[in-house]
């Protein structure tokens, strides 16, 4: 599980093994933790984050939509 980036208590991440869908990143926070479709952001899943924490993180994951991407790219050469 490479760790893109970490802002607070948020682990930006992805899981090697998911390279044959489209561009997407996980945050864990703690217990919880969503997926985001990257390109344009928007939310794929939820497990467990509230509502008002998980807009702050689509917030920050659309500020750092391009590293999220290169990193994503980079890693699983697409």
């Amino acid at each position: 599980m490479p760790t893109v980036m970490r802002i607070g208590s948020w682990r930006f991440h992805f899981y090697s093994d998911e390279g044959m869908e489209p561009p997407h990143i996980h945050v864990d926070i703690g217990d919880s933790e969503c997926k985001l479709w990257l390109a344009p952001v928007r939310v794929a899943q939820n497990r467990g984050v509230a509502a008002v924490e998980l807009r702050r993180i689509e917030r920050a994951a659309m500020a750092h939509e391009v590293q999220l991407l290169e990193a994503w790219h980079g890693f699983f050469n697409r």
